[in-house]
């Protein structure tokens, strides 16, 4: 089957929202199906459409919070952030297989950006980012939260 020929099938049994999305991603290069920000996954991830994995640490989801009913495959470990070297297969396991429709998600869009394009290098054909993170980028004061990111924008999350 030529890529041409895949993408056509993927984008068939895509929502609209993350359809653009990887028209945009294949017309700027990007190696994974593209990038959403987080009130789109938010909403493909409450309607059903998608699966939302966070791939921070541990420690991150349990101090500074996640998204509830969320897979969790650490795309990195502990506190120089080691690489996974398991990630492709805990994820593929987590999600049910290749072909699943899978939004990553982790502090500020960066470690999920990695992680998306090493699971579409393994084969995933429906693995999108969440662009902004978790935190979002640090502001002029050097926090996070303040100027984008999952938890700016209200979106629903809890903290152990």
């Amino acid at each position: 089957m030529s890529s041409d020929s895949s993408s056509e099938i993927v984008a068939s049994s895509l929502p609209a929202a993350l359809e653009s999305a990887r028209v945009l991603a294949l017309s700027t290069g990007l190696p994974y199906a593209g990038g959403v920000p987080p009130a789109v996954a938010w909403e493909l991830f409450s309607s059903g459409a998608a699966q939302l994995v966070d791939v921070r640490t541990t420690e991150e989801r349990k101090f500074v919070g996640h998204v509830p009913d969320t897979a969790h495959v650490a795309w990195a470990t502990g506190t120089s952030l080691t690489r996974n070297p398991r990630f492709v297969r805990e994820l593929e396991a987590k999600v049910g297989g290749k072909d699943a429709v899978v939004l990553l998600l982790c502090r500020s869009g960066k470690r999920s950006a990695l992680a998306a394009e090493a699971a579409a290098k393994a084969g995933f054909t429906r693995v999108f980012n969440v662009l902004e993170g978790f935190e979002g980028e640090l502001d002029a004061r050097q926090h996070r939260a303040g100027v984008d990111g999952w938890q700016f924008h209200q979106l629903p999350w809890v903290q152990d």
